[in-house]
């Protein structure tokens, strides 16, 4: 049969004994900061501030050799920067067997590509219409010139008009076309009106007009100076430019027929 021992009864000593405090921790002793230490960190410093005032040395000087190169010069490197990666991704979709062009087009949105497609249709309907055509087709084009120049008040002069035909009298000509009649020449004067134009100019459009005559003057006085001092080869600016450009690549190749030009002996 299993006894079950009782506990030891504490003896007097352990009754009495207080229970032993616990020790408290340790505190870690503060860190000093020696000359060595204090040396090591200046030298860091001192080097870190030299390294930073080489680097804004340098780049002081990359920006003024920037500043001095050729803006044109710049360009040019980006131009051909440009067209060398445009050659290698054509290269590289010609090697893949995909479409360039159609590949391209996945970067463009619609209404980028509307829009390139209305600049490219201005700037074809622009090369057709340099060419010379005719007088009337020139003298639209001197027409639109101007007034991109002068920068007339239409809206005023639609308005006017507008009026004009709401009051004014249709008269219906020999050939069937119907026009408006101002009678008392308050918006057509002619030398039959027999009133005051109503409709007069402001001072800012007459000071407009005025400097785009002067202006025309002195292109032409310009224009015939240039022919007193030498001979007259060209027709027109364009034409001039086009024969000094002439006369800069083959102008030493000519040189001996134009002599024997003006002295008659090529014939």
């Amino acid at each position: 049969m299993s006894t079950v021992e009782s506990p030891s009864n504490p003896t007097a000593s352990e009754l009495t004994s207080p229970e032993p405090n616990p020790s408290p921790p340790s505190e870690a002793a503060p860190t000093t900061t020696t000359a060595a230490d204090r040396l090591a960190k200046w030298k860091a410093l001192k080097a870190r501030a030299a390294k930073s005032s080489t680097q804004n040395l340098a780049a002081v000087r990359a920006e003024r050799q920037r500043q001095q190169q050729d803006p044109g010069l710049s360009s040019k490197l980006q131009r051909k920067r440009a067209e060398a990666e445009f050659k290698l991704a054509k290269a590289e979709a010609f090697e893949s067997g995909e479409d360039f062009e159609r590949k391209r087009a996945w970067d463009w949105t619609i209404e980028e590509s509307e829009r390139w497609d209305r600049r490219m249709e201005k700037k074809k309907r622009h090369v057709e219409d340099v060419a010379f055509q005719d007088f009337q087709q020139s003298a639209r084009k001197m027409y639109k010139k101007s007034m991109r120049e002068l920068k007339p008040d239409v809206d005023g002069y639609m308005k006017e008009k507008a009026k004009l035909l709401k009051d004014g009298q249709v008269v219906e000509t020999e050939d069937g076309e119907l026009i408006v009649v101002d009678r008392d020449g308050g918006f057509y004067a002619d030398k039959d009106s027999l009133g005051f134009v109503e409709n007069k100019p402001t001072k800012e459009a007459v000071d407009r007009l005025v400097k785009d005559l002067q202006k025309a003057e002195d292109k032409r006085m310009a224009r015939r100076k240039e022919t007193d001092d030498g001979d007259v080869s060209f027709i027109n600016d364009k034409n001039k430019k086009f024969n000094a450009k002439l006369e800069r690549a083959y102008g030493k190749y000519t040189k001996d027929i134009k002599d024997n030009f003006e002295r008659g002996t090529a014939l």
